[in-house]
């Protein structure tokens, strides 16, 4: 009788468990400005969720809501006279912040030539589209993708990414190769807020400060510049100047100070991220 032997199963060590990304948070030095940037990885811990209110109110007061979020930065424009939205803002089919219901914006006789632009503004949108959550920074009249629903749009602009819109969404006019207008000041350095895409799904918050006449801040070209740098593939001008901050760890940032003291501006929206309880 032959001899048997038997082989016991080969016993595989487990696979050690990556651990789930975390959010990045950099403050760079340039040469007109200092820089902060947070990078929210594109995984199921971490929420980028849109909030609005019907007045005003800092990002630190955003900051403290339930649940509370980790980040939050100032979002779209608005008219601090009135307090009312001068772009949209939208969660699922529902307009929550209306322009159009501006009588400052849409009675204004020298803004008749832009309304339809200004109307049809760049926003950041989030997609529900299956499981699956995606960005993406494009018009208000752009048709939603095929097999998606739209989780929320913040509009803003102008588009930095891939293309610099600031003459179209800037309102600016040119004769004869000069500037005329600018009603943004696109072209001059200032505090500036922006929301970036990059090809991994990743979502990149940028807040440029303005401190001084050696460190202005950035022009919307530099913005753009940085933000490719940063590897944002679309990226979107949020509000600027005054309306610049951001809450990061509880630490607040703001774009601007006053006699050395943080400038912190009560705004209309903000985009907040918040921290998911691991599965």
């Amino acid at each position: 009788m032959g001899l048997g032997f038997c082989t016991a199963p080969s016993q595989l060590s487990p696979q050690p468990q990556q651990p789930p990304p975390t959010m990045q948070y950099q403050k760079q030095e340039l040469s007109q400005a200092t820089v902060h940037v947070l990078r929210i990885p594109n995984h199921p811990r971490y929420t980028v969720r849109l909030d609005v209110v019907d007045g005003l109110q800092t990002v630190a007061d955003f900051a403290q809501g339930t649940p509370k979020p980790v980040a939050v930065i100032n979002g779209g424009y608005f008219d601090p006279a009135n307090q009312l939205t001068t772009s949209y803002i939208r969660r699922g089919g529902q307009i929550l912040a209306d322009p159009t219901q501006n009588s400052r914006l849409v009675d204004n006789p020298d803004l008749k030539v832009y309304l339809p632009k200004i109307l049809n503004r760049s926003e950041f949108r989030q997609y529900q589209c299956g499981a699956k959550t995606t960005y993406a920074i494009t018009s208000y009249n752009q048709p939603i993708p095929p097999d998606c629903t739209l989780n929320y749009a913040l509009g803003a602009g102008p588009q930095l990414l891939p293309q610099l819109t600031s003459q179209a969404e800037g309102f600016t006019d040119s004769v004869d190769g000069q500037v005329i207008r600018d009603a943004i000041g696109s072209r001059q350095p200032n505090a500036r807020s922006a929301v970036g895409i990059t090809d991994k799904g990743e979502v990149i918050w940028v807040l440029v400060e303005q401190q001084s006449a050696t460190k202005p801040g950035l022009s919307l070209p530099e913005l753009a510049d940085f933000m490719e740098q940063q590897g944002a593939a679309s990226a979107l001008n949020l509000d600027g100047g005054s309306s610049s901050s951001l809450v990061y760890q509880d630490q607040v940032i703001t774009g601007r100070s006053l006699q050395g003291e943080p400038l912190l501006r009560p705004v209309k929206s903000v985009l907040m991220v918040l921290e998911n309880a691991p599965k």
